[in-house]
């Protein structure tokens, strides 16, 4: 093989390196989909959001229905308000429920939508009502250990 045949391979194995790293970055951003569906505005009320991102995948019985848009924060409730992006094709009950989970065991964070049984649909700009916040895992191991404490010092106490 020639040396200019060589240097055109190299070449293109480098280009084609470069394109999967830029993907593999759009990937790891959220930025992989570039979705110009249609869509309209929801938002839910969190005591506690986690780990959850903006552009944070929005899910209904696994399927990916929308983005979180916006993350802030209540002044006056001090609650996290989260704002969703829902695609035009699916429509939800005013009475659905949303959930932050964490997909896989450390896996990134997202909203789960549970469908109600309303038959009105949630309007452009609604509010979900009924949430649920994310579990916290540093929280959990703490309410072990001070039950375990807890337990030890009681029996301790009835010696």
């Amino acid at each position: 093989m020639s040396n200019k045949s060589t240097e055109t391979l190299v070449g293109l194995f480098v280009l084609l390196g470069l394109g999967a790293l830029f993907f593999l970055a759009l990937k790891a951003a959220n930025l992989g989909n570039f979705n110009t569906e249609a869509t309209y505005p929801i938002a839910a009320r969190f005591d506690n959001i986690g780990g959850l991102k903006v552009r944070a995948p929005v899910r209904s019985a696994g399927v990916t229905v929308g983005r979180v848009t916006a993350i802030t924060l209540d002044g006056k409730t001090f609650q996290g308000v989260v704002s969703m992006d829902i695609r035009r094709g699916f429509q939800f009950p005013k009475d659905s429920s949303a959930k932050i989970l964490t997909s896989g065991l450390l896996g990134d964070q997202y909203v789960g939508l549970e469908p109600g049984g309303d038959e009105a649909n949630l309007a452009p700009g609604a509010t979900i009502t009924q949430t649920q916040s994310a579990l916290v895992l540093e929280n959990l191991i703490g309410q072990v250990l001070f039950n375990k404490a807890a337990e030890a010092g009681d029996a301790g106490a009835k010696k």
